[in-house]
């Protein structure tokens, strides 16, 4: 049906215009959506994944075990690097636009006869298990969009729940402090069903006991009730050790950066959850599936000449993981910092944290309505500077697009160099789409 030019170009401008709805956050619609589908998301398992920073990497990480074990795994994800199809995949591969198209003109129609005006994040979690259901997914591995309580993903009933860490993020919706934001995303904790968490903050970890405890769900807790180290780390891979209801040494994982211990910890814990719960989830299947890991855009070598690192970071909390990583793995290398970051970020925060690291510093702005002008940044760094925050770059340079700044970066990258972009999965994306990345849908990229 997608060859029908009209019928496309038609469902692809009613994609393109939902997303200036923006984020409204509340169950009602894709509940009615649900109902109008055939309930799709009661067809298959779940694992259900919220929190601040991590939810990609650790859905990525149970869903590769998963596909280990022989399960016929759906993931769902937000928001995309390069391609919209990267969001919603069946054991790795990705949906195909013709099938983007034809779900959502499905779904157009079916809403057209209603009153419902839904979100394009209500439409996008709609199709995605519509999907799952059609293909017959043995386990579906969400990601919330937002929070958790009122998310979109909500209206599952998981095996598992996920909440990663708890921070500052996306504080306009979620509330002005962590116990806000902390009690959104324990929305998503259901009634005895376990509940596994990498937080480390210890008033969040109570609040999250609390809640857990008043819904009879098990907590497992990072630190306390699983484990691990990073035995070994370079610029492409971590080994770690493993600590749970039992051993494992020496798992290799794909990805760089200190920040994916706890992610990949989590994914285990959630998989041997899982083994009590009586499926069949083998030593070897958890091994192979970290070895098999894919996942873009977390400290991702997108070139070797010049070198060219990309990572998502977005806000105070992941930039500070981001740093740490990069002082770990480059100690004697000058940093180039490519920095593109959304107007409604902590742009100060996320720059108190990577600004310091670098030798020089351009700052640029995603094509992308929320992205803060890169005249906000520099002013940003200047006041950040002004109060003696760690080492002050040699040069602070703004240009008015990812394209301009990479060619800057490009022109002043020595030996002793590497570029790093961060800041947003805009910017990330957009250098990858510079350096040839082919893009699907590419204007599906606004809102998640």
């Amino acid at each position: 049906m997608a060859d029908n030019s009209d019928r496309y170009d038609s469902t692809l401008n009613y994609l393109y215009g939902l997303q200036k709805h923006g984020i409204k956050l509340g169950l009602t619609n894709t509940k009615a959506l649900m109902d109008m589908l055939g309930r799709p998301h009661d067809c298959f398992r779940s694992i259900h994944i919220a929190g601040t920073n991590g939810k990609g990497s650790t859905a990525t990480a149970v869903s590769s075990i998963l596909m280990n074990c022989g399960f016929r795994v759906g993931l769902f994800t937000s928001p995309h690097l390069v391609s919209f199809t990267e969001r919603i995949r069946i054991n790795d591969t990705r949906i195909t636009e013709a099938e983007v198209i034809e779900i959502a003109h499905m779904l157009r129609e079916e809403v057209s006869v209603t009153d419902l005006n839904p979100t394009f994040f209500e439409i996008v979690t709609a199709m995605a298990f519509y999907y799952f259901s059609f293909k017959k997914v043995d386990w579906a591995v969400v990601e919330t969009g937002m929070g958790g309580r009122l998310d979109a993903t909500n209206v599952m009933h998981p095996d598992v729940t996920v909440i990663t860490n708890i921070g500052l993020d996306h504080c306009e919706f979620l509330g002005d402090s962590i116990s806000d934001i902390t009690y959104e995303k324990a929305g998503i904790i259901k009634s005895g069903v376990p509940l596994v968490t990498a937080s480390l903050d210890e008033n969040v970890l109570n609040q999250l006991a609390g809640i857990a405890g008043e819904r009879n769900a098990d907590i497992h807790i990072y630190g306390k009730d699983f484990s691990g180290l990073i035995a070994n780390m370079d610029d492409r891979h971590i080994s770690i050790d493993y600590e749970g209801y039992r051993s494992y040494s020496n798992l290799t994982v794909p990805l760089s950066g200190e920040y994916q211990l706890l992610n990949m910890c989590t994914a285990i814990r959630v998989c041997e959850i899982l083994k009590i719960k009586g499926f069949h989830i083998s030593d070897q299947s958890i091994k192979s599936g970290l070895q098999d890991i894919n996942i873009q855009g977390r400290l991702e070598w997108v070139s070797q000449t010049p070198p060219v690192l990309i990572d998502c970071a977005h806000n105070q909390e992941a930039a500070k993981s981001l740093a740490a990583s990069i002082k770990r793995l480059f100690p004697n290398k000058k940093i180039i910092l490519i920095a593109g970051i959304m107007a409604d970020k902590d742009t100060r925060g996320i720059l108190m944290q990577m600004a310091p690291l670098a030798d020089t510093v351009i700052l640029t702005k995603a094509k992308c309505e929320r992205a803060a002008l890169p005249e906000e940044l520099k002013a940003a760094i200047s006041d950040i500077f002004a109060t003696g925050t760690g080492p002050k770059p040699s040069s602070v340079t703004v240009k008015g697009t990812v394209s301009e700044a990479l060619d800057l970066a490009k022109s002043v990258c020595s030996v002793d160099h590497i570029i790093l972009v961060t800041g947003s999965f805009y910017t990330a994306g957009e250098v990858k789409e510079i350096l040839g990345a082919e893009s699907t849908l590419p204007r599906l990229r606004e809102y998640k």
